[in-house]
């Protein structure tokens, strides 16, 4: 399959700008901006050629029934119940504690629509897991990936909230009016 994406990846134009920190067995990714089902592709591609096996991604439960969910499955995907007792950061706190490995991506975002305020639970999951977030942008302007070194939650929450909103300001979506340049003013 590496191949595969290879060539999908050399097809579409795009490039990974900084390999992924390998050092890094448990991380919350954040990939940004997430405006279009385009991604998922681009991102599947990106875990490939980088080898990241142990990169997985929450999907809801829905999604995961039939053929999909086989699919969904074998790239990574991890159902989530949205009804359940727990809630998804606890679900996700589980799953870093059970496995030696593990690298959620997420979008900050929670969906390709624009939105007013970034969620917070990848920051919440970072922070109970005590793992470090990793930023990762999907640059459609420059057809590039871009990844930032790890960096644990701090006691300033706000200011955190400020750093991630900052790097992904300037990174145009594949619909740029869906992005987060207009967070950095808010």
């Amino acid at each position: 399959m590496r191949f595969l994406w290879k060539l999908y990846f050399r097809l579409i134009g795009w490039k990974i700008r900084v390999p992924f920190p390998i050092n890094t067995p448990k991380a919350v990714i954040i990939v940004a901006p997430h405006t279009c089902v385009d991604d998922l592709f681009i991102g599947l591609a990106a875990r490939s050629i980088l080898r990241l096996k142990s990169l997985q991604f929450f999907g809801k439960q829905e999604l995961f029934k039939g053929p999909t969910g086989f699919l969904l499955r074998h790239f990574g995907g991890h159902p989530v119940d949205r009804f359940s007792k727990k809630n998804m950061v606890d679900q996700a706190v589980d799953l870093f504690n059970e496995n030696s490995e593990f690298l959620l991506a997420l979008s900050p975002e929670g969906t390709r629509k624009k939105v007013e305020r970034l969620r917070t639970g990848f920051y919440y999951i970072a922070q109970k897991a005590n793992v470090p977030i990793v930023m990762v942008a999907f640059d459609f302007a420059n057809k590039e990936i871009r990844i930032e070194e790890p960096f644990f939650t701090s006691n300033d929450e706000a200011a955190d909230f400020k750093k991630i909103i900052h790097y992904f300001a300037t990174v145009k979506g594949k619909y740029p009016e869906l992005g987060l340049s207009h967070l950095q003013f808010i």
